[in-house]
């Protein structure tokens, strides 16, 4: 039987108060009788209100969180509310989540870094006081999450002391407070403009143009002897620029010229991302999959022949069923039921044509999106097909640290529901010099590649960022 305990609440500080004496990892309920309006906020008709406690021990301090989510007027775009210093946004069309501040901060880093990171989010998003009155997907108290593409480096999940989001026609703003007191009434601050960057240089990263092609051409021969399908190999540049970049500047560029795309910084990463890894919503998921590129002449007539020739490349279409076939193998376990349509579409950016999948199902049982996200990662989009033996080619020949490039970047709310992408066209902001990025792009190797034609679709792939950080 659970243990309880009965106290009056008279501030929301009490309340969770009452909930902390029984951390001692046994299964416990504690009921809290409602007095006053600054309580937690649960009412139900019989004035009774059930406070959530962990059922394991707690691993690591947590701080006694209450979060307050009210509906506002339309505040203008997104991405004009962000300060300068470590903004955190996940933006599309003008919709999504921007926000500010940390409340809270998880890092991690090996092969349990996803666990790792979803356990203590549960502690956090359980053990918190929550008034939300508005009650939408990525409303109430909310992380933004940042992993590395391999066991190396550390991944984080950032709790904003603000949130700012939007999503059909309703706005809303979550403030969160860390003393145990219900956080004041929101209100928004002004922000700088965000300020030009100075003139950026690029140059190679770790490896030039021939010396990165000399890579590919290894992966052809690994790839025709046998020994896998399929591996995606990144290349890098270096952008400097003669004073530290405003982050803001590279992500409104990017959300209005890629608006199809999801628009995204946390944690000194950011970038403009096609390509949408997992999306839980209420028990539907949904995965958007791209693989096999062709670039754009902005010639329309010229462009729509292009896309034929995607749709019937051998070669692009063999590269997509890979990464295909990768998602949904592994959402299978997650899912009753799934929707894999069998041939690709093309999509149409600014700059360049994909072949595209969505791909649907429905949840099986409480499965969270960072659980779907560390199911899915590394898909063969971004690392090759089989896993095991692409990752293995990668650490051999790529000669790059990837960092958190291809790798998961998104949110997840307290239910669990979140949206998470693949961080693709993006730049790490360098945390040693805030004037220095690294841009990154990939190619996906198959036997039909090409070395100078990959070259090719690497370059265009770096057009975004570099053309976002251009004055």
């Amino acid at each position: 039987m659970p243990s309880l305990v009965t106290v009056d609440v008279t501030t929301a500080a009490a309340c969770e108060a009452a909930v902390c004496p029984l951390r001692t990892g046994r299964v416990c309920t504690c009921v809290v009788t409602k007095s006053s309006a600054t309580g937690c906020g649960q009412v139900h008709d019989s004035g009774i209100s059930l406070c959530p406690v962990t059922s394991a021990p707690l691993t690591a301090p947590v701080p006694d969180l209450v979060t307050r989510t009210v509906e506002i007027p339309d505040p203008g775009a997104l991405l004009s509310l962000l300060p300068d210093d470590a903004p955190l946004a996940w933006v599309r069309r003008g919709e999504g989540l921007v926000g500010w501040g940390e409340a809270a901060r998880f890092e991690a880093s090996g092969a349990t870094r996803f666990a790792d990171a979803e356990r203590w989010w549960n502690t956090i998003s359980q053990t918190a006081v929550v008034r939300d009155e508005v009650d939408l997907p990525g409303s109430g108290p909310v992380a933004f999450g940042s992993f590395t593409f391999d066991d190396a480096g550390t991944s984080s999940l950032i709790l904003p002391e603000t949130v700012v989001g939007h999503r059909h026609g309703r706005w809303w703003v979550t403030t969160v407070s860390v003393t145990g007191n219900l956080p004041p009434w929101p209100m928004l601050p002004r922000t700088t403009p965000a300020r030009r960057p100075g003139l950026v240089t690029f140059a190679d990263g770790a490896l030039s143009g021939p010396a990165w092609e000399h890579v590919v051409a290894q992966a052809v021969e690994r790839i025709n002897a046998g020994e896998l399908d399929k591996v995606v190999l990144a290349r890098d540049l270096v952008a400097e620029s003669p004073r530290s970049i405003d982050p803001r500047w590279p992500l409104n560029r990017l959300s209005d010229r890629y608006s199809r795309c999801w628009t995204f910084s946390v944690d000194g990463i950011l970038g403009a991302t096609p390509e949408l890894l997992v999306r839980r919503e209420r028990g539907l998921v949904t995965s958007r999959v791209l693989a096999g590129t062709i670039r754009r002449t902005h010639d329309d007539i010229h462009d729509l022949a292009l896309a034929a020739s995607l749709a019937r490349s051998s070669k692009d279409l063999e590269e997509h069923e890979f990464a295909v076939r990768s998602v949904a193998d592994s959402l299978a376990p997650f899912c009753s039921s799934m929707n894999v349509p069998e041939t690709p579409f093309v999509l149409h950016l600014s700059n360049v044509m994909h072949l595209a999948t969505d791909l649907a199902g429905v949840a099986t049982g409480e499965v969270s999106s960072l659980t779907l996200t560390e199911a899915l990662h590394p898909s063969a989009a971004v690392g090759g097909t089989p896993t095991d033996k692409a990752q293995a080619l990668i650490r051999e020949i790529e000669g790059l640290d990837r960092g958190r490039y291809a790798a998961p970047v998104g949110w997840i709310d307290s239910n669990g529901d979140g949206e998470w992408g693949i961080a693709l066209r993006c730049a790490q902001i360098d945390p040693g010099d805030s004037a220095r990025m690294r841009l990154y792009a990939g190619c996906g190797i198959v036997a039909g590649s090409d070395p100078g034609a990959e070259l090719a679709e690497s370059t265009a792939k770096l057009v975004p960022m570099r053309d976002a950080l251009a004055r």
